[in-house]
């Protein structure tokens, strides 16, 4: 069929949706909500429509992120599905946040036909879910919620090509948007647990609104902490970025942070708390340890862990990775995972910490090295088999550095954009040498120039993953230590990691790993001294979270999957 996915943002769900879609044969184009109604109309019925006499150009249209109405004359055509973050009869524009708020055991997903009422259509498929304890909004949302979607959507689809009819169901009241005050701390009677609750239940969006010094900010992400104590509301003390705050038994580490905006002024810029209170928590002590980065072995495998929120990496986090590699790599081991967590593997270079800073072009360089520094490492390591575990998306330099192991293994469900054009930069992390590697020359072109993203089954066919590791996200590690017993115990083992050193000596033999990324750093660093570079004004929009004034052509193209 020839599906329009509607969405206010091409965000991780609508474009797994996307690829998932994709997979099955049908012929998918985007329109951005957020750019207007007119957009919408032209897309739905094509370009020059005349109101009551143009027909629409899709058979379906899906809604996979959608925070306003579908117009009345695009439902009224062409059956409009959206995809409601709750069971069937719930209603309300924040239906997870109210589901954390209430403590619920199990949520849904519901896709529903769009009529006059919002969320009040005949419910064409839906799915449960299971509320993973202490895990963020965000990351639910990318995880169990997702794969609840995924299920649903593509049930709702294949009942919708057979001719099969939509079921009714019972609705509640439509509940308010979620307020503020409902997220508000009382760090004076507030325990740590319940403070680290509020926190995680606004992550990543809106966040909770907060007062510090007497300046309004949205704080992110949390992890009770009991060793440090003070007064509570009081600044105690920065670990790795993260800013310790004081609560009525303890403390609580939030790790970002964005000041309110002001009337008339610039959006905030969402940062690493330490960066985001930097005059505030300059005289603070710095605690030792990254509980972003973890290491643990067992037997003859070692898992080097990380999660950095929302995937991007900072010069300084780069830096702190690649020390913990180095350390991994000092250890007996003949196998060394590379990730294992759940949510985000990596999006690249940290964009917000970049334009937060003095001289944006210089950070930029600064952070591209490093991460070049990782990926180098891990491309180098010759002495034991090395495998990258996605259980989580990837984009940019994210994907490229899973390129640089020896495995890729993917949870199913992931979804990676391999390519940088729609941030006006070139790229590096050796992707000119990786991607070619594993797909071939004529794929990676493929691939870059059309920016879509790739699902997880797609990924595997082409050579961008060797596994897809059927698990939900709170199983994924454990799946992963699995199957890596099974590499380490493998007969052969030892000549698989004789071939690879080879195999890399033959590659420098006819063209160095220095050469590839002299040439690509050279790319990058006239796009960053260049004040008038696209990528400036491009990194800045995205940051700020900046509405489109028209969907990307990329995405209103219409592509299947090759």
């Amino acid at each position: 069929m020839r599906i329009l996915l509607i969405a206010t943002a091409f965000n991780s769900l609508s474009q797994r949706v996307h690829a998932e879609l994709a997979e099955e044969g049908h012929e998918l184009a985007v329109v951005l909500a957020a750019c207007g109604e007119q957009e919408m109309r032209e897309a739905v019925f094509g370009p020059g429509h005349r109101a009551g006499e143009s027909k629409p150009v899709y058979d379906l249209c899906i809604a996979p992120m959608l925070t306003s109405a579908i117009p009345r004359d695009v439902w009224e055509a062409v059956p409009c599905f959206i995809v409601h973050p709750g069971p069937p009869g719930d209603r309300g524009p924040s239906s997870l946040d109210w589901a954390l708020h209430r403590g619920v055991d199990t949520w849904g997903v519901t896709v529903l036909q769009a009529v006059a009422e919002m969320d009040a259509g005949p419910v064409w498929a839906h799915a449960s879910f299971r509320v993973t304890p202490g895990v963020s909004k965000s990351d639910l949302y990318r995880g169990e919620l997702s794969d609840a979607a995924s299920t649903a959507v593509r049930e709702a689809v294949r009942r919708f090509a057979f001719g099969e009819r939509p079921a009714t169901a019972r609705h509640v009241a439509t509940r308010p948007f979620f307020p503020q005050q409902l997220r508000e701390i009382d760090w004076a009677r507030g325990s740590a647990e319940h403070v680290s609750a509020l926190l995680r239940a606004a992550d990543s969006s809106p966040g909770v609104l907060d007062e510090i010094d007497g300046e309004p900010f949205y704080l992110y992400g949390a992890a009770p902490e009991y060793a440090l104590r003070g007064r509570p509301g009081t600044l105690l003390a920065t670990r790795a970025g993260a800013v310790c705050r004081a609560t009525a038994d303890g403390a609580v580490w939030f790790t970002h942070a964005k000041a309110k905006r002001k009337p008339g002024g610039p959006p905030g810029i969402k940062l690493p708390a330490a960066l985001a209170l930097a005059g505030r928590v300059a005289h603070l002590p710095e605690c030792p340890g990254s509980p972003e980065i973890s290491y643990r072995e067992r037997g003859e495998v070692g898992m080097l862990g990380f999660r950095f929120p929302g995937g991007a990496t900072s010069a300084e986090q780069c830096r702190r990775l690649l020390r913990a590699y180095r350390h991994a790599l000092t250890r007996p081991t003949r196998v060394l995972v590379f990730g294992g967590q759940r949510d985000f593997f990596g999006n690249g270079i940290h964009l917000g910490v970049i334009d937060a800073a003095a001289n944006p072009g210089a950070e930029s360089w600064a952070n591209i090295v490093a991460i070049d520094d990782v990926v180098e490492a891990v491309a180098r390591t010759t002495d034991r088999l090395v495998v990258a575990a996605l259980g989580g998306n990837a984009a940019a330099g994210g994907v490229v550095l899973a390129q640089a192991a020896d495995e890729v293994w993917v949870r199913d469900g992931v979804v990676l954009n391999p390519h940088y054009r729609l941030m006006g930069l070139y790229g590096s992390e050796y992707w000119t040498y990786l991607l070619p590697r594993r797909i071939g020359q004529a794929e990676t072109e493929r691939v870059m120039e059309a920016a879509l993203p790739v699902g997880s089954a797609r990924a595997l066919r082409l050579g961008l993953a060797d596994r897809l590791v059927s698990a939900p996200p709170e199983a994924f590690t454990e799946a992963v230590w699995t199957v890596a017993f099974e590499l380490a115990a493998a007969p052969g083992l030892e000549a698989r990691i004789a071939a690879k050193a080879r195999r890399l000596e033959q590659d420098e033999a006819r063209r160095g790993l220095d050469d590839y990324r002299r040439e690509e750093l050279a790319r990058m660093r006239a796009i960053f001294d260049d004040p008038h570079a696209p990528y400036h004004a491009l990194r800045s929009a995205f940051v700020r979270k900046a509405l489109p004034d028209r969907t990307p052509e990329h995405l209103r193209r219409v592509a299947a999957a090759v």
